[in-house]
């Protein structure tokens, strides 16, 4: 029943799509391709969760966020496309905070009830904290310059974020694989191929674009309808909808205890969206004639520079518990409150 059901949960893609062509409903478009990505998202999970069983913590959790990215990376070229600069900035600034704050918080609470201590690699931990602060660091500098100093620098500092992502690959997948991977549990690895859930993956991900597209689409009547600030719909809706799929992988390893991986697609997801995702969509959108900056509100600022600190607060030294999940938590829905109010 539960299998039938989650096959069926796939027409919901198409029905959005009916919806936009035929019905011309923005609101109820925009509610489809939410929910939509639902099942997307438990397709790429399981698919995922298969493969790092083979590729180990590092790579999995690598395999995921980049899956997960995808979508946002469309979510934003999309909302270029159409103007919406701001909500391309709100939701990069989500999705880092998403990922930092809401599935480290959530994960760190799944497996907390079910174990009293939680450890993990604390080499990955301190590697990502240190690269999101270089993140952090990125966006301070031009939202402080005038707004066409703004626009040269940002294209200068794209460069360096791409050059330090891929130093950080480097980092996690060549130099330094085997103190994160440490904490692995070497039983038997599966045998079977993993070109099934490579293709699911792909099949996923394209699925994924497609809905991505029908809701950038109908967003601007969605926002006109439900009279929701574009920064909050960009920074709280947009990046979790377009985070879903890491999101609940995530909490599915959790569950099992496994809080390399869980933790690992939360910094991978955030290194990657600072690091990589924002700087193309610089490029991007100087192709586009839709020009984008990283100058961002001082308000998103001080939000990532926060998630930061309560990060290092808790993942410096190795193990966590459920309490620790909870103040993540906590911290993440105080700023969203505060950017419904921005």
């Amino acid at each position: 029943m539960t299998v039938w059901l989650w096959r069926a949960a796939w027409l919901l893609l198409p029905a959005a799509w009916l919806v936009h062509r035929f019905v011309h409903d923005d609101t109820l478009t925009f509610i489809a391709s939410c929910l939509s990505l639902i099942p997307l998202a438990k397709t790429m999970g399981d698919a995922t969760e298969q493969l790092s069983e083979r590729l180990g913590p590092a790579p999995g959790s690598l395999l995921n966020a980049t899956f997960g990215n995808a979508a946002e990376l469309i979510l934003g070229i999309a909302a270029l496309r159409h103007g919406h600069v701001a909500l391309v900035k709100g939701s990069l600034t989500g999705s880092i905070l998403g990922n930092l704050l809401l599935v480290a918080g959530a994960s760190i609470v799944t497996g907390g009830a079910r174990f009293s201590r939680l450890k993990f690699n604390r080499l990955a931990a301190s590697s990502s904290v240190s690269t999101l602060f270089l993140a952090v660091v990125a966006m301070i500098v031009p939202t402080l310059l005038s707004t066409r100093s703004a626009r040269l620098l940002s294209e200068e500092i794209s460069i360096v974020l791409i050059v330090m992502y891929g130093l950080s690959l480097l980092f996690t997948l060549r130099t330094h694989r085997g103190q994160l991977a440490q904490a692995e549990e070497h039983g038997q690895k599966s045998r079977r191929s993993p070109w099934p859930q490579v293709g699911l993956l792909l099949v996923a991900a394209a699925a994924t674009a497609v809905a991505s597209e029908l809701l950038v689409d109908s967003l601007g009547g969605t926002l006109e309808t439900l009279k929701l600030p574009e920064t909050f719909v960009g920074v709280i809706i947009v990046a979790i909808v377009g985070n879903a799929a890491e999101h609940s992988t995530a909490v599915i390893f959790a569950h099992r205890g496994d809080m390399n991986v869980a933790l690992g697609i939360a910094w991978e997801s955030s290194k990657q969206i600072a690091l990589f995702v924002a700087p193309v969509l610089v490029f991007v959108g100087v192709l586009l004639g839709a020009p984008m900056d990283l100058a961002f509100t001082r308000f998103e600022v001080i939000a990532l520079g926060l998630a930061v600190v309560a990060l290092s607060l808790i993942v410096l030294d190795g193990e966590t518990h459920w309490l620790e999940g909870a103040f993540l938590l906590a911290v993440y829905a105080v700023l969203g409150l505060g950017f419904y109010f921005v």
